[in-house]
């Protein structure tokens, strides 16, 4: 598999900012507030434009499974995108709620960032059947390889960047 491009790394660095601590960010004159709903949008589109690059480079598909895998695929990402939202909407919380942060808020956070994971499991799962009915059950087994690992990649790349809970 070929190296993921910056764009992992560049989205990091904004979810970092939405959810750096406000203190610090005052410190640095770069408040939280200073990247935008929409600013955080292009970048994910763009990122989903890198990950689709990265599994057409590694997901070899003939011309007749590629017909009838994009479809999927796009119809695959729609899908990621509602529980992406979800992720990013508990981002924003988790940032709006640091410097205050309770047990019970702790509580919820980290159940429902759970939630999500299991979503985003289940997702894959309910995929699969329809995926190997396009491109056979070792190609899928394949393409869900590649999305797992960009997933991780993502994942961590975000965990790694977000300030720990202080008790």
């Amino acid at each position: 598999m070929k190296p993921v491009p910056t764009v992992l790394s560049l989205f990091a660095s904004v979810m970092l900012a939405i959810a750096a601590d406000p203190a610090q960010a005052q410190k640095t004159d770069a408040p939280a507030s200073a990247v935008t709903d929409a600013e955080v949008n292009m970048m994910r589109k763009d990122l989903r434009d890198q990950k689709k690059q990265i599994v057409a480079a590694n997901l070899p598909l003939n011309g007749d499974e590629a017909a009838k895998f994009w479809p999927v695929y796009g119809s695959y990402t729609e899908e990621t995108i509602k529980i992406n939202d979800q992720r990013y909407a508990l981002i924003k919380e988790y940032a709006a709620n640091y410097n205050n942060m309770t047990d019970q808020i702790a509580a919820s956070l980290i159940r429902r960032w759970l939630g999500v994971d299991q979503a985003t499991t289940q997702l894959r799962l309910d995929w699969i059947p329809k995926f190997e009915q396009v491109l056979g059950e070792k190609k899928a087994a394949m393409f869900f390889q590649i999305d797992h690992r960009i997933g991780m990649m993502v994942e961590l790349q975000l965990s790694s960047q977000l300030p720990l809970i202080q008790p």
